[in-house]
């Protein structure tokens, strides 16, 4: 049986994993800066990273929000929804964050904010109809999860420098295009490849990682709060279902924060799988049903 308390080594090294991803996605737009402008690129890189980082790190949530007009409910208006959000919260050790609901075609959930007192979380009223009050919950303890370890700022952070390189590789093709004379261009080459191409592939992958290992540690958080993993498990195993059954591209659904939900909302099969911000929904409900609780 799989134990939480047990698994704190485990933890600690996806932390430790994490880590090395920022630093190493930070590297890559620092060396990409340098190799299109030497020290002046190295700056600009440094720069750009900086300014994204702040933006994001302030203002994300507020642009998440509105983006899907979240309404802010209330204990007169939502008394179930908002009492859960307490009640996990509290045994979080959590400051109370504020909720919000979403009107969306598919039931799911996200968690936004930049720390652990400037929260959010925010629930579509399809998956409030969906569940039951124990899967509800879980779902709930699970984006609570995600406050707890304060994992809004980790992706924020990495997808803005995952982002940084993206422009970068831009920047470096049309340069290529318009600004490289023929003597630069016979040994940059091979460089520009990387910088255009196998850079921001590279960004991308790192990027997945770390998503995809806060979702296993804030599934096991979220367990451990309700002391009711398979609660969880049910509800991930009606989220998945109701996704893969539809289509939602060409929605109001954004892709870009695909990263913030707890299920990735659209169903991506076959070789796109591999690209999906989350890990397979299989492996997190069996990870849950084998967990064991003291």
């Amino acid at each position: 049986m799989y134990n939480y308390h047990s698994n704190i080594a485990s933890a600690n090294m996806n932390t430790l994993k994490t880590t090395l991803f920022l630093g190493t996605l930070t590297g890559i737009v620092l060396a990409t800066g340098y190799f299109l402008g030497q020290q002046a690129g190295l700056l600009v890189g440094l720069l750009l990273s900086i300014a994204i980082n702040f933006g994001t790190y302030f203002f994300s949530d507020t642009v998440v929000l509105k983006m899907y007009n979240a309404k802010e409910a209330t204990a007169q208006t939502h008394p179930r929804f908002v009492q859960m959000v307490r009640e996990v919260a509290q045994s979080a050790h959590v400051p109370m964050p504020k909720t919000y609901i979403v009107d969306m075609p598919v039931p799911n959930a996200f968690a936004t904010g930049r720390n652990k007192h400037h929260s959010a979380v925010a629930v579509s009223t399809l998956l409030i109809e969906m569940l039951t009050d124990a899967e509800l919950k879980g779902v709930i303890a699970h984006e609570i999860g995600h406050i707890k370890n304060n994992d809004m700022f980790i992706s924020t952070v990495a997808a803005s420098l995952a982002g940084a390189i993206s422009y970068i590789g831009n920047m470096a093709y049309y340069s290529s295009m318009f600004g490289m004379n023929d003597e630069d261009s016979s040994s940059n080459t091979f460089g520009l490849i990387v910088t255009i191409i196998i850079t921001p592939i590279i960004a991308t992958i790192l990027q997945l990682a770390i998503s995809r290992s806060r979702e296993y540690l804030a599934d096991e958080a979220g367990a451990k709060f309700t002391r009711n993993p398979h609660a969880l498990a049910d509800a991930l195993q009606k989220i998945g279902g109701f996704t893969h059954s539809r289509k939602l591209h060409g929605s109001r659904m954004h892709e870009a924060t695909a990263h913030l939900f707890i299920s990735n909302p659209f169903a991506l099969k076959g070789l796109t799988a591999l690209f999906s911000t989350h890990p397979p929904m299989a492996e997190r409900i069996k990870r849950l049903r084998s967990m064991k609780i003291r």
